[in-house]
């Protein structure tokens, strides 16, 4: 009986070993999608004439980010995704909801929905392995005249989707952002 016990004991330490291991990388990845919303907030309120606001957490349904401008008529609806990995996706619901804030401001002239990517100067190559690379950033815009779907940002900065299983290239273009980036054209 006691040989049971000290099993179970044992089983249950190794569960909630897991469980804490994956609590805090999903701690480490939420802290880094906060810390690049909170770079690219700063970087806007730096460049003249533009205004930006986190929106608040994804359970929301809000955009990541709001920019404005009232002097060019602009406002841009952001969804930023940032990490160490060499893709990183962006779920269709989240395009969808950054084109329907960016639908009821008709006052303004240009308006345009972000994919803000920052790809680590360093790159997961196992559970808590890294190898140093370049720090990379994109700028996508979403082209309103595609259809939204799930996709997936490449470290190269190439956009791609599935349709019906197959993986297809987006062509969208680069932001030219009004300050200094780290950003990449892609090939």
């Amino acid at each position: 009986m006691e040989k049971k016990l000290a099993s179970i004991t044992i089983m249950e330490q190794k569960f909630l070993q897991k469980s804490t291991n994956h609590q805090k990388a999903a701690r480490i990845r939420r802290q880094r999608g906060y810390q690049w919303e909170d770079t690219i907030v700063k970087r806007f309120k730096k460049a003249e004439s533009w205004k930006a606001f986190r929106l608040g957490s994804p359970s929301i349904a809000l955009p990541d980010i709001l920019a404005v401008n009232t002097e060019k008529s602009s406002i841009f609806t952001i969804e930023a995704k940032s990490g160490t990995s060499t893709s990183l996706p962006v779920p269709a619901d989240q395009i969808e909801r950054c084109l329907d804030w960016i639908k009821t401001f008709d006052i303004y002239k240009n308006k345009q929905v972000l994919l803000a990517f920052k790809f680590l100067s360093k790159k997961r190559i196992d559970v808590g392995v890294y190898k140093n690379r370049e720090l990379r950033e994109f700028f996508k815009i979403w082209d309103e005249t595609l259809e939204i779907t799930d996709c997936v940002c490449t470290y190269e900065g190439k956009i791609y989707c599935k349709v019906n299983g197959v993986k297809k290239e987006l062509f969208l273009k680069e932001c030219k952002m009004p300050f200094k980036t780290k950003q990449r054209t892609s090939a």
